[in-house]
C-alpha cells in the first residue's frame, strides 16, 4: 500500500509541473504506525491527460472528464472495509483518523495556476456566448458604456462641426465652411487645427491690430491659411507696413479688405510698393493712398496692372499726367476686366462724344456698368437732352449719369418720372 502511494505522489508532481492535467482532491486514512498524517491526508490524483483532450461537443468533453476521474477513484481509491463503517464517526479504532482539508488543495504544486483558475480555464470553451441578436434588459443597457461615436467620412465639414471645437467656433465667428469645403486640403487643414494652440493667438492679434468682429469671419472665410501663419511673420509685415508710414487704422483697414495681404513676404510688399511708384511716378505719399484704398494691388498678379497701363496709354490714348488723376481717384482701373474697361471707354468717348479732358475729371465713369451707361443716355437722348458740354445750357454731368439711383437721375437729371424710365427700359 505504502509502495503503490508513493508511485501516485511521484506521478502527480511530475504531471502538475507540465500544467497539463487536471486534479481533484481526495481525502483518506491510514495507520498511524506507518504514515505521517500531514503527508497521506490529502494528495492530489492526476488524472490521464487524454481525458481533457478538447472536444466539439462540450457535453461529451464534460463525459470523458467525468468518466475518467470516475474510473480512477474506483481503481485506486478504495478504503479497507473496517474503515468504511467508521467513516462517518469522529473516532475510529486502531487508527489515527484525521478529517483534514488540505489549505493548499486549492493550488498546484510550485506556485502553480490556482484550481479555480483552472478549471475556469477548461470551462471557456463550454461557456455559452452572447448572441448579438439577445434581448438585454432596460438597466444592462443604461449600464453599459458605449465609446463615442467618430464622426463619420464626409466630403462635408457641417458633419464634423459638433465634434471639432475649432469648427464650432469658426462658425460661431462667421465663417463660412460651405465656401472653405470647395476647396483642396482646406477642410484636412482646419480639422488638424487646435482652437485654443492655434486660432486664438491669431485672432487675437488680429483684434489687436484692428480688424473689427465682423470681419474676422469674412477674413477667415477667404483666406483659412492665415491660421498656420507664424506670429513672427504675421507680426514682421504689419511692422513692415508700418515703417512705411501707414497708419494703424490704414493697416486694419487693408487687412480686413484684403485677406491675403499679410500671407506675402515683406520682400514681395516692398517690390509692389516699388513697382506702382515707378510705374505710375507717383510720389510716395499718393502711392500709399492708392494701395491703402485698394490694398489687393499688393496682393494680385502685375500682369492685369500692366497690361492696363499699356491699354490705357496706347489705345485709349491718355496721357501720364491724365492716367495719374484716373489711377489716384479711381484705382480700381488698374485692375478692371480688360474687356469691360476698352468697351466702356469706347461707348462714352465714341458714341457720346466725350472727350479725354471730361472723361479725367469725372474718372468714375470708366468704373459704372457699362448697360447704366447706355440705358441712361439713350433715355437722354429720346427726351432730347442728351448734353454733356459743360460750356452749352443744360448740360448733363456724368458724375450723376452714373452714379445716382434711377429715381433721382429720373428727377434731377432726365427731367422725367420714373414710369416712363421703365417704360422706355422695356423697349429698348
Amino acid at each position: 500500500m505504502a509502495l503503490t502511494c508513493i508511485q501516485h505522489c511521484q506521478r502527480c508532481t511530475s504531471l502538475l509541473r507540465s500544467r497539463s492535467v487536471g486534479i481533484i482532491t481526495l481525502q483518506y486514512s491510514t495507520d498511524a504506525q506507518h504514515w505521517p498524517a500531514a503527508l497521506w491526508n490529502s494528495f492530489i490524483v492526476p488524472v490521464l491527460p487524454s481525458v481533457l483532450q478538447r472536444s466539439p461537443n462540450p457535453s461529451q468533453t464534460r463525459e470523458r472528464w467525468n468518466l475518467g476521474v470516475r474510473s480512477y477513484c474506483e481503481s485506486h481509491a478504495k478504503v479497507q472495509p473496517s474503515q468504511m463503517k467508521h467513516r462517518n464517526t469522529d473516532e475510529l479504532p486502531g487508527t489515527d483518523m484525521v478529517s483534514y482539508q488540505n489549505p493548499l488543495s486549492h493550488q498546484l504544486i510550485d506556485g502553480g495556476m490556482l484550481l479555480k483558475e483552472w478549471q475556469t480555464a477548461l470551462d471557456l470553451d463550454d461557456a455559452p456566448g452572447h448572441s448579438a441578436l439577445e434581448e438585454i434588459s432596460h438597466e444592462e443597457a443604461v449600464r453599459m458604456d458605449i465609446p463615442a461615436a467618430l464622426p463619420p467620412v464626409s466630403i462635408s465639414l457641417k458633419d464634423y462641426v459638433n465634434e471639432s471645437e475649432t469648427l464650432g467656433k469658426l462658425v460661431q465667428l462667421g465663417v463660412q465652411l460651405w465656401k472653405l469645403e470647395q476647396r483642396p486640403n482646406v477642410s484636412s487643414m482646419l480639422l488638424r487645427l487646435d482652437f485654443q494652440t492655434d486660432v486664438t493667438p491669431r485672432l487675437v492679434f488680429l483684434k489687436q491690430l484692428g480688424v473689427e468682429d465682423s470681419r474676422l469671419g469674412y477674413l477667415i472665410s477667404h483666406n483659412p491659411f492665415i491660421l498656420t501663419e507664424s506670429l513672427e511673420n504675421l507680426q514682421a509685415r504689419v511692422a513692415y507696413l508700418r515703417s512705411k508710414k501707414f497708419s494703424a487704422e490704414s493697416v486694419a483697414s487693408m487687412v480686413s479688405r484684403a485677406p491675403y495681404l499679410l500671407n506675402f513676404s515683406v520682400k514681395r510688399m516692398d517690390n509692389r510698393l516699388e513697382f506702382y511708384q515707378q510705374q505710375l511716378g507717383l510720389s510716395a505719399q499718393k502711392t500709399r493712398d492708392v494701395v491703402a484704398r485698394l490694398p489687393r494691388l499688393l496682393c494680385g498678379s502685375l500682369e492685369p496692372v500692366k497690361e492696363n497701363l499699356k491699354i490705357c496709354k496706347l489705345e485709349m490714348g491718355f496721357r501720364e499726367n491724365e492716367l495719374q488723376h484716373i489711377v489716384t481717384v479711381i484705382p480700381k482701373v488698374l485692375t478692371a476686366n480688360k474687356r469691360k474697361l476698352t468697351q466702356i471707354f469706347d461707348y462714352i468717348h465714341n458714341t457720346m462724344n466725350i472727350p479725354h479732358g471730361l472723361i479725367v475729371k469725372f474718372p468714375q465713369v470708366l468704373n459704372a456698368k457699362y448697360l447704366r451707361i447706355k440705358e441712361r443716355h439713350l433715355f437722354l437722348q429720346y427726351l432730347d437732352r442728351a448734353q454733356y458740354d459743360p460750356a452749352k445750357p443744360n448740360y448733363i454731368c456724368l458724375d450723376k449719369l452714373v452714379s445716382l439711383p434711377d429715381e433721382a437721375y429720373c428727377t434731377e437729371v432726365a427731367s422725367a418720372t420714373l414710369k416712363d424710365f421703365e417704360l422706355f427700359q422695356k423697349t429698348m
